[in-house]
């Protein structure tokens, strides 16, 4: 039997996942995430059938995108990936999480909130957030499988700085999807 341990970084996303579920509230940035995560799972007896559900907010990164995502990859946007390759180590800056279509999630500890910024990640993302990556790659490294579900916010404009206000709107979306997981089924996520 599956058992699902939710993640987020704040507990506002998480307002709406149902009673009994066991949520784990990471913090912010990918340091906070990835100690979190690994800090809990670390302290499981048993990983072997546990899901990870990473639940949360996200910036669209192009025009139109709105809704609920299920990103197909994650890759760590703020790191100087070419460097590191250059002095022969493997920066692992993109996890492949699922197969088939779907957004490109770029997690980073910049929030986006500069229209610049915003388009320059567009070449390689569809969607923004500051968890996601580290989340994942917590969970890789323990070898338990992950699911990232992000609801889009904001724009990752001058609009993001207004996120307290927009994240209870997210947080009931999320909610949704994690019910929808605990009953077998799929989220219905946005195409």
């Amino acid at each position: 039997m599956v058992s699902y341990l939710v993640v987020a970084a704040a507990a506002s996303e998480a307002a709406y996942v149902p009673d009994g579920v066991p949520v784990l509230v990471a913090g912010i940035g990918k340091t906070a995430a990835a100690v979190s995560v690994a800090r809990a799972l670390a302290q499981m007896p048993d990983l072997s059938d546990l899901v990870l559900v990473n639940i949360g907010t996200a910036g669209a990164l192009r025009p139109g995108l709105s809704g609920l995502h299920e990103p197909v990859a994650v890759l760590n946007h703020d790191i100087s990936a070419d460097a590191i390759r250059a002095l022969g180590h493997d920066p692992r800056e993109r996890l492949e999480l699922r197969s088939g279509a779907g957004p490109v999630l770029a997690t980073g500890d910049l929030f986006v909130a500069d229209p610049e910024l915003r388009d320059a990640l567009a070449l390689r993302a569809d969607l923004v957030d500051m968890e996601g990556y580290a989340i994942a790659y917590a969970a890789a490294e323990f070898g338990v499988p992950v699911r990232l579900l992000k609801h889009v916010s904001d724009n990752a404009d001058e609009g993001a700085l207004e996120w307290v206000s927009l994240v209870d709107a997210s947080a009931r979306v999320l909610g949704e999807a994690v019910t929808q997981l605990l009953a077998g089924r799929e989220p219905a996520l946005t195409v």
